[in-house]
């Protein structure tokens, strides 16, 4: 092999689909990476074959500007594929494996990984706890809206799926395992979602339609949600949830009270993060808008997952704090009522085979629940366009046209 393409960020607003270096198992130089990561061997690595690769709504956040993501870095964190090349320390994992590859990239060697906190792994980014592909300040690790791309830490890492063509004829499902899914359901978990819970999901986006799908699975008796975006609205009520406009009616309390005959929840999930807008006519961004109204919303002593993105840097914030992650919530409020707050990256590898299990027996239907559209790399910048107007569908990209 010797050639590569790619979905490439090359500055606010823009995305394009370049031809760039197929990948070995060295770690080179580049656009993002740490120059401690530069020449890192990946002898315990893997060459895929990209089969499935998704679009994020935290890529959006690099591609709209509002990170410090530098231009030339190659996107993409939801990737799955297949094994072509196995590098010299892989053991378990053979050549013609079909795997998801969790967003997370974790060593399987240091103190978090082993405590399972594989989001926070201690050895994979020189910054700061925590990695992944293709993202800004997560160590330059090369993205997967890719042809081909590398995964390190093989054999701990990969999740191979144990029948390949049963496996392909649910490829749009089980392509959310990568992200999306462990997200959404990882949020639920944290949120303390039990049979009978009632449950308040913040964004229709495709991670709040993830949440609100976990949350049926863990046996939600009513799944609430929230945005500010119609079609977005719809798509959620599509598989059973109930549904408030923002933009419509501002009050929060009083849209959920007419649903239950109570202004509460027992559990709430922020699927929004940073560029959160205020509610009603007239909304404007308003980044604490989210965490504060979850807080309202929420029963005393219940629990707020946080799954939505935020971040230590925002170059077009609406304000010189939020600009480094510094809100205004209402942590009284939260201290009062005995809440209990889960932020960060969802530790992947805690779900996702407990995630496949469910697809693979028809339990979950993910793809459904995001509208999941499967498009070729080609039309990945179009792509990017049509979900920052707000389109509600979760993007698949096959690089190769190996989805049916």
């Amino acid at each position: 092999m010797s050639g590569n393409r790619a979905v490439v960020y090359t500055g606010p607003g823009n995305v394009e689909v370049r031809n760039t270096a197929y990948p070995d198992l060295v770690l080179k130089d580049g656009p993002g990476v740490n120059p401690l990561n530069v020449g890192r061997k990946c002898d315990h690595g893997v060459i895929l074959k990209v089969v499935t690769t998704n679009i994020c709504g935290s890529d959006q956040h690099m591609v709209r500007g509002r990170t410090t993501a530098p231009s030339g870095l190659v996107l993409g964190h939801e990737i799955t594929g297949e094994v072509i090349e196995v590098g010299r320390d892989v053991e378990f994992i053979k050549k013609g494996d079909l795997v998801s590859v969790p967003f997370n990239i974790s060593c399987g060697r240091c103190r978090s990984c082993k405590e399972r906190n594989t989001n926070v792994c201690l050895n994979v980014n020189p910054d700061r706890p925590g990695s992944a592909y293709g993202y800004v300040d997560m160590g330059g690790w090369v993205g997967g809206q890719s042809e081909y791309v590398m995964i390190p830490y093989a054999d701990f890492q990969l999740l191979k799926f144990p029948d390949k063509d049963q496996a392909m004829e649910k490829i749009r499902d089980l392509t959310m395992l990568s992200d999306i899914f462990p997200t959404g359901y990882h949020g639920a978990v944290s949120a303390g979602v039990r049979p009978g819970s009632t449950v308040y999901v913040a964004g229709a986006g495709p991670v709040g339609l993830a949440a609100a799908h976990s949350a049926q699975l863990l046996g939600a008796a009513v799944v609430i949600v929230g945005d500010l975006n119609a079609e977005r609205l719809a798509q959620a009520k599509s598989f059973g949830c109930e549904t408030v406009n923002l933009a419509i009616n501002g009050n929060l309390g009083e849209q959920i009270d007419q649903i239950l005959g109570s202004p509460e929840v027992d559990a709430a999930i922020d699927c929004v993060g940073f560029e959160a807008h205020g509610h009603g006519k007239g909304h404007s961004e308003a980044p604490a808008t989210v965490l504060n109204s979850i807080m309202e919303v929420t029963r005393a002593g219940g629990s707020l997952g946080i799954p939505g993105l935020y971040v230590t840097g925002d170059p077009g914030a609406i304000d010189e704090d939020s600009k480094i992650g510094t809100l205004k919530i209402r942590f009284g409020l939260g201290w009062a009522k005995s809440h209990t707050f889960v932020t960060g990256q969802t530790p992947v590898m805690k779900y996702h085979r407990e995630l496949m299990m469910s697809i693979l027996s028809g339990r979950a239907q993910i793809a459904k629940a995001v509208n999941a559209t499967v498009i070729s790399l080609d039309e990945a910048p179009q792509a990017y366009k049509e979900f920052d107007r707000g389109v509600s569908r979760k993007y698949v990209i096959d690089p190769h046209g190996l989805v049916r």
